[in-house]
């Protein structure tokens, strides 16, 4: 039988008042050696102050917190949200520290670190290893931190927020690192996110902090709601709001990939048995058929569109001939690396960003709402209540087909009665956010454009807007690093890469990654993969070379077969990985079943992995 985890940090009915609101009331939790925690709850809900006091930087008003060794014992490293670094360093002084260069630059780890954050080991990212730290902007100096605690590798690290300012590719990196490069004996991660996937892909318990409380679960994003709606069940309150929420993700979470609910060690029958007859997130017919009622036939178009950025010779190409048409109801996620030109493409479908050349058309009955990452358009109402900036746009509108107040909406996005009286001067980044999306929705837009909608927002607040999409009828197009937002919300991916090409992903985000893995400094070359509604500039009248280089008539027949093939043996490995996992769950208290019943569904695992490659491959050959 394995040893015991060493209990590295012990919290014992601990409690912490800030003026007469308790932060932390009577908490009695730890952190074992091997522990990789998630963190999440409501905004100011006491996160921030958790980690505070396990790192020994908060004391406490009652209780004990204990540390193994004592106060000379563990390493504690901690990623606040507050900046930190010397203004006066470079990168390799933030970063590398003292360290010879022969020993972080022989040590794979740290190597590892460098390209996953700041582009490679010299640093190119950030304009080298001697670059100066004190003119990088607050994204950039926030890697900074992240690596620098990373090469650190402190036995216990605590990050708050560590996937702000991180792209999808970055988030994904920095989940597979913390799984699978740091756990060894004697260390633990907690880390605060509101990234679901990256909680997921990372996290073996979640812990959720409310009302002064701290409630344990086991696994990712997943079980936590698994768990939560067995609970809601147990404690018959299935009929509240908060219940009716859950039990919406958690048929969504059910009706994806198995692998995301096999961490749960506890039995799911029970909450399976909540979702028996909870109807699809959205009915996507209905929907579209709505959708094309408001907006008619032609929504949004772009035609051979040129944006060329600065002047010469310091000029960006920033969308190269792109062709991309626009249908109702089309529910789009659009990802890409820093600076390929996301919201550039987002405001060129708005007409606030003029094309160098092409054409732009636009709907008759389109109305265009656009969510920017700027909140200084709330400046204007600072000495008004929430209601009041609510209701100044509408008092009512209509939204899933019923038709709910102003103040119905707000509740719904995170504004509870009393606090639709706060002055708008005095809302947090977070609330900020939600009364613009308020707004926006009230408006009633059909055209709806959303740039990074989740910046400040926290996990219940992030359902609570998933919800209401699932009910508006228009077009929508999200731009965004949440993973979790772009799969849940959307009904496919877009990829702008840097080389000015808008590509279709089949296979969604992780065909993006995939991309991104096989040529990451060489963009231009990674193979093409167009949606419906995107048009290869090449492949228009007049242009021979195009058709010659194109796949043949029997190519694309035999393309066809063979995805028609793929997708029969895939269904057929879906059916095969369900039984697993439910064997699994069967299994659960059986060692030895269990880890034969693992390497089954490995292979299961592997050959998906391998049949998917080949039906995206057969893909590019079909149009």
């Amino acid at each position: 039988m394995p040893p015991a985890a060493a209990n590295l940090i012990n919290l014992e009915r601990v409690s912490l008042v800030f003026g007469t609101r308790h932060i932390l009331d009577d908490v009695s939790i730890g952190v074992l050696a091997g522990d990789r925690i998630g963190v999440v709850g409501r905004n100011g809900g006491g996160k921030s102050t958790l980690l505070r006091v396990i790192a020994g930087s908060q004391e406490v008003d009652d209780g004990r917190v204990s540390r193994q060794g004592g106060s000379a014992g563990i390493r504690v490293g901690m990623l606040s949200q507050d900046d930190t670094l010397d203004p006066g360093h470079t990168v390799r002084e933030a970063v590398l520290r003292d360290r010879p260069e022969h020993v972080w630059a022989g040590d794979p780890r740290v190597r590892d670190v460098l390209t996953g954050l700041l582009g490679g080991i010299d640093a190119p990212d950030l304009g080298g290893l001697d670059a100066i730290v004190g003119p990088m902007s607050g994204g950039e100096r926030r890697r900074l931190a992240l690596a620098q605690l990373l090469v650190d590798d402190p036995e216990l690290l605590l990050l708050d927020e560590p996937t702000n300012h991180l792209d999808v590719e970055g988030v994904a990196w920095l989940a597979h690192h913390l799984a699978t490069k740091r756990p060894r004996p004697g260390n633990a991660t907690v880390a605060i996110t509101h990234d679901r996937w990256f909680l997921d892909a990372y996290a073996t318990l979640t812990w959720e902090v409310d009302d002064g409380g701290v409630s344990a679960f086991e696994g990712g994003y997943a079980a936590y709601v698994l768990a939560k709606a067995e609970r809601d069940r147990l404690a018959g309150v299935v009929a509240d709001r908060r219940s009716n929420l859950m039990r919406k993700e958690l048929a969504w979470l059910r009706r994806g990939p198995p692998a995301r609910t096999s961490k749960p060690k506890f039995r799911i029958d029970a909450a399976n048995a909540l979702i028996a007859d909870e109807p699809p997130p959205r009915n996507a017919v209905e929907l579209t058929s709505f959708a094309t009622k408001r907006l008619g036939k032609d929504v949004l178009d772009l035609e051979d569109a040129v944006v060329v950025l600065g002047q010469p010779p310091h000029e960006r190409t920033i969308l190269d001939r792109v062709t991309w048409r626009l249908p109702p109801g089309e529910r789009v996620g659009l990802v890409g690396v820093n600076g390929a030109g996301k919201s550039t493409l987002l405001r060129a479908l708005t007409g606030e960003q003029p094309l160098t050349a092409g054409r732009r058309k636009i709907g008759k009955t389109v109305e265009i709402a656009h969510l920017t990452q700027e909140v200084r358009e709330l400046d204007r109402f600072t000495e008004w209540r929430v209601i009041q900036a609510i209701e100044d746009v509408r008092q009512f509108t209509t939204l899933g087909g019923k038709e709910i107040s102003a103040s119905q909406l707000a509740t719904r996005l995170g504004f509870p009665g009393g606090r639709q009286q706060a002055r708008v001067g005095d809302l947090s980044g977070g609330e900020r956010r939600r009364l613009q999306l308020t707004r926006l929705l009230l408006g009633e837009p059909n055209v709806l454009i959303l740039d990074e909608p989740t910046n400040d927002l926290d996990i219940e607040t992030l359902t609570s807007l998933e919800d209401v999409l699932d009910g508006w009828a228009g077009t929508l197009i999200i731009v965004s690093h949440d993973r979790y937002l772009l799969e849940r919300a959307c009904d496919h991916q877009l990829a702008l890469l840097g080389d000015g090409k808008l590509r279709g992903l089949p296979g969604g985000v992780d065909e993006y990654l995939r991309l991104r893995a096989a040529t990451p400094r060489h963009p231009s070359r990674m193979p093409l993969s167009r949606p419906s509604g995107i048009r290869d500039p090449a492949a228009g009248a007049g242009s021979a070379a195009s058709h010659a280089a194109g796949p043949s008539a029997a190519e694309a027949r035999e393309a066809r077969k063979t995805m028609s093939r793929i997708e029969r043996q895939l269904s057929r490995l879906g059916d095969r990985e369900a039984r697993l996992h439910g064997e699994m769950v069967t299994a659960a208290t059986d060692p030895t079943a269990l880890a034969d019943l693992n390497a089954k569904l490995q292979d299961v695992v592997a050959e998906k992995e391998e049949l998917e490659l080949e039906w995206l491959e057969a893909a590019e050959l079909v149009e």
